[in-house]
């Protein structure tokens, strides 16, 4: 069995164990980790796979994206002047039928009026089940990405100069990010940006005393890579220095606590109840991690309401961080691999404190 057929596998034991009949995947994504062909986002065409708990699955495309068919599945094409989800709708059963999180509302709304028999149900876990564990080669091409990932954060501190803009060294960490694979645009945050875990880069320009906030990766052979390190420009204060050491210590206390059989609330709870004890609880706004592979965020999450349990071949970020609005913030980002007994941190690049540019004097 290759491992498209066995991924197929595990998709038709999870609706199997959900008493679902069929569900529609729509990501394309997921429909590419199926299937085995590159599928394209369609914008406002319909494609959908529609996998059956029994039976061959079928994928329903329009015909201006021809996609050879392959083992365990056919095709099914539409035209423009067709209605979209005629097909599937005549395919589908009565009753419950899982549907993706990723299907447009206007196809589901079509579906619904031919078919009101249909119930539809989430349908996304079954393939997330099936993507939350990573096989071996996975897990090479995943520990392929971190390395180039590494490599190229290691040249942020000879990029960095007084005067640039965030927009400046985004753009040549992207230019960088290209050459070892499919890049996305990197969060660049200077001073006070640091402080908006989900900063916007902008024109603000690199001064002295300024915490540089690297969030960054790309996806190499598909997979993607994904870390943060926070750097210090020109020197550090003791409170920065502070700051810096409680978040990296709630690092490694949420990558020792993973392991087959935890929770991952208990893993976002180790490094959370660190940072609280050091006074910065409220400081510590998001969840500790996401799950990543084909996409940078996938399920499940790292977080306080997540009682899932850890298993062998998970791959999730623990990024823990302090954000001291209008001031600076501090987050340090690693991807784990959860190995027999423990982990495996997949990010070798340091975390120690980086201080680039130093003047004499400014610590302090």
């Amino acid at each position: 069995m290759d491992i498209y057929c066995a991924r197929m596998k595990k998709v038709r034991e999870a609706l199997r164990r959900a008493n679902l009949r069929v569900t529609i995947v729509s990501d394309p994504v997921s429909i590419g980790y199926l299937i085995n062909r590159h599928v394209a986002h369609v914008g406002e065409r319909l494609i959908a796979l529609a996998v059956p708990a029994e039976g061959e699955a079928v994928l329903f495309v329009n015909r201006l994206f021809p996609i050879c068919p392959g083992e365990g599945f056919r095709v099914v094409y539409h035209d423009d002047t067709d209605i979209a989800t005629a097909g599937l709708a005549a395919f589908l059963p009565a009753g419950p039928v899982g549907i993706d999180r990723f299907l447009y509302a206007q196809f589901l709304i079509e579906l619904l009026e031919q078919r009101k028999d249909i119930m539809p149900k989430i349908g996304s876990f079954a393939v997330e089940q099936a993507r939350m564990i990573k096989d071996d080669a996975e897990q090479e091409a995943m520990r392929l990405a971190s390395r180039l990932n590494d490599e190229v954060i290691a040249k942020v501190p000879s990029m960095l100069r007084e005067g640039m803009s965030e927009l400046e060294l985004a753009d040549m960490l992207l230019s960088e990010y290209k050459k070892v694979g499919e890049a996305w645009a990197p969060l660049v945050a200077f001073g006070p940006g640091a402080a908006e875990p989900h900063h916007v880069n902008g024109d603000t320009p690199l001064k002295k005393g300024d915490v540089v906030l690297i969030d960054a990766g790309q996806a190499t052979g598909g997979y993607n890579a994904d870390m943060t390190r926070t750097f210090f420009f020109g020197g550090i204060t003791d409170e920065q220095k502070k700051i810096y050491e409680i978040v990296r210590e709630a690092n490694r206390l949420g990558r020792k606590a993973v392991k087959p059989g935890v929770r991952f609330c208990d893993i976002d709870a180790a490094a959370r109840e660190y940072i609280a004890s050091c006074g910065y609880g409220d400081n510590f706004t998001h969840r500790l991690g996401h799950s990543i592979g084909l996409s940078v965020h996938e399920e499940p999450s790292v977080c306080a309401a997540n009682g899932d349990i850890v298993r062998e071949g998970m791959v999730f970020s623990i990024e823990p961080g302090i954000y001291l609005s209008g001031r600076f913030g501090v987050r340090i980002e690693d991807l784990v691999l959860v190995t027999a007994d423990g982990c495996e941190t997949l990010n070798r690049y340091s975390r120690d404190i980086l201080i680039v540019g130093e003047e004499k004097g400014r610590e302090g």
